[in-house]
């Protein structure tokens, strides 16, 4: 038998771009947790002075994989594996809404503050004079970190439901998305 990459998406598991985007995303949730969790745990720190600048830059990246990711979905829509059940349909639902809120608030509060972003050398926003936009960054400092830490717990549910389904003899669920073509 051939081995072949296969792009699309299939009823049996996803392609690779699919695939690649779930990965990449949760490496840069890895890495954005990570910067948070020094700013925290150990402020002032030579670890958080290595990753805390990277936070916004990462999550401005987040950001961008998500929405390549819900476009190559909406693309692959007929051809994806099927939804579990309820449950795993509204977990992925709120994951994603998660996904797009807590940088959007975190874009909107940096705007509000008038203060210039850049990432990865690029100019995002210009910053600008006069007072800051109160409701920007009053609607940022209340919801981006609580977002944030509830999105973290959205993910750790998610990945204990994909344990359980591997202790409940379902490892397909998880070949799904690790890249395996055999099936259950």
């Amino acid at each position: 038998m051939e081995n072949r990459i296969e792009l699309y998406d299939s009823k049996a598991r996803y392609g690779v771009i699919s695939r690649g985007l779930h990965w990449a995303m949760a490496l840069a949730f890895a890495w954005i947790y990570s910067t948070t969790s020094a700013h925290y745990l150990l402020a002032d720190s030579a670890l958080d002075k290595f990753l805390w600048p990277t936070h916004k830059q990462v999550g401005l990246l987040l950001m961008a994989l998500l929405l390549v990711r819900v476009l190559w979905s909406l693309l692959n829509r007929h051809r994806r594996p099927p939804s579990l059940n309820l449950a795993a349909t509204l977990g992925h639902g709120l994951l994603y809404a998660g996904m797009f809120a807590i940088p959007f608030l975190g874009l909107l509060r940096q705007y509000g503050s008038g203060r210039a972003f850049s990432a990865f050398g690029l100019p995002v926003m210009n910053g600008f004079d006069g007072p800051k936009i109160q409701w920007m960054t009053e609607l940022g400092n209340n919801f981006h970190s609580l977002l944030g830490w509830t999105l973290l717990v959205l993910i750790v549910g998610h990945v204990a439901a994909l344990i359980l389904h591997c202790i409940k003899g379902q490892g397909h669920i998880l070949r799904r998305m690790a890249g395996s073509a055999r099936s259950a």
